[in-house]
């Protein structure tokens, strides 16, 4: 092998070393002050015990793991129609039920955050949502809080309808 060849395998070997040990480096077992689990491990409690050791003590089971199951596989529509029902005004419970789907809720950093709202609505702007669109957003800045936020109402068309902040 010439001098060039072995400089560039070396070189892509220690990139692939250096790799491996970046991705590595978040998985060690020390205690860094912060409970930051992924969802594998959710069910362990800080001192390395299982949730559910301690159900077989007493006989009760904790029910509050499927609750946060259930709730993550609810799409973020059926969870903003589940916040509106239980603390929203009965004009924003009736805007609120024409929508259809909701994009970008789950996904903030509180710099530039984007959610988009879809409705069943018809007409554009100058159709009948344009009221229930500021309804919306409104419920969904109770729902959600972002510094910097944007929520954007749209019909069933594509067509813009409203928007506001959170």
């Amino acid at each position: 092998m010439g001098m060039k060849t072995k400089i560039a395998l070396g070189a892509v070997v220690g990139v692939a070393v250096i790799g491996a040990l970046s991705a590595n480096a978040g998985d060690s077992d020390g205690d860094t002050g912060g409970d930051d689990r992924t969802s594998a491990s959710a069910g362990e409690k800080p001192g390395n015990a299982k949730a559910g050791d301690d159900a077989g003590k007493d006989g009760a089971s904790d029910a509050k793991p499927a609750e946060d199951k259930a709730e993550e596989k609810a799409s973020q529509a059926e969870r903003f129609k589940a916040f509106v029902q239980k603390n929203g005004t009965p004009k924003e419970k009736d805007a609120v039920s024409h929508v259809t789907k909701v994009q970008g809720a789950d996904e903030q950093n509180d710099i530039l955050d984007s959610a988009d709202v879809y409705t069943d609505f018809t007409g554009g702007i100058m159709g009948e949502g344009t009221g229930p669109a500021k309804l919306i957003a409104s419920a969904f800045a109770d729902w959600k809080d972002s510094e910097n936020g944007l929520v954007t109402i749209y019909d069933a068309d594509g067509e813009l309808l409203g928007n506001g902040q959170f």
